[in-house]
C-alpha cells in the first residue's frame, strides 16, 4: 500500500527521472500529515467551542503563567500579532481571557486566563491529549521517540535558517 506521495513520487520519477526528489518525500509528507493532523485534532476542540489557534493560546496563558504581553503571546504561540489580537478579542468575548491596562504606559496590555479560562483549559486539555494520543497509538513508543526527535532536529535546522518566529 503506498501513501498519496509516494504515488505522486512514482509520478514525477516518470516526468523528472534524473531529479533529486528526496525533498518531496519529506517535505510533501509532513505537509500531508499537518494537514490531516489539523482536520483531526481539531475535531475535540470544535466541540468545545473553539479552534487550534484559540487552544493554543489558552495553553500559553496556562504554561507560561501569569500575565502576558501581546507580543510575548504571539512568540510563544508563532503567530503574528495581528493573529493574536483576533484571537484575545474572540476569547475575551467568550469570558476565557481578561486584558489589563499597563499601570505605567496605557499602549501596553497585560493578558492572562480568567478564572473560567482556566478550567476550561484544565478540562479540554486532557481530553485532547488523550485524543491526540489516540490518533498515534498504531506508532510504536520508540518509533515515536524517534520521531519526534529527528523533527526537533529538522525544526532546530529551520529555526536557525528561517528563523523562530515565522507566523
Amino acid at each position: 500500500m503506498e501513501d498519496a506521495v509516494a504515488v505522486a513520487l512514482r509520478q514525477w520519477r516518470k516526468v523528472l527521472p534524473e531529479a533529486d526528489l528526496d525533498t518531496i518525500a519529506v517535505i510533501g509528507r509532513l505537509n500531508r500529515c499537518v494537514a490531516l493532523l489539523q482536520q483531526a485534532t481539531d475535531a475535540p476542540l470544535g466541540r468545545a467551542g473553539i479552534n487550534r489557534a484559540e487552544y493554543d493560546l489558552l495553553c500559553a496563558l496556562l504554561r507560561v503563567g501569569g500575565e502576558l504581553t501581546p507580543g510575548r503571546l504571539a512568540r510563544e504561540t508563532f503567530a503574528s500579532g495581528a493573529a493574536v489580537t483576533k484571537r484575545v478579542k474572540r476569547l475575551e468575548e467568550i469570558g476565557l481571557v481578561t486584558r489589563r491596562v499597563d499601570d505605567r504606559d496605557r499602549r501596553v496590555a497585560h493578558l492572562s486566563l480568567t478564572e473560567q479560562g482556566r478550567e476550561f483549559i484544565m478540562r479540554l486539555m486532557p481530553e485532547q491529549l488523550e485524543y491526540e494520543t489516540a490518533l498515534l497509538a498504531g506508532l510504536p513508543d520508540d518509533r515515536e521517540r524517534q520521531l519526534a526527535d529527528l523533527l526537533g532536529e529538522l525544526l532546530l535546522m529551520l529555526e536557525g535558517r528561517l528563523g523562530s518566529t515565522l507566523a
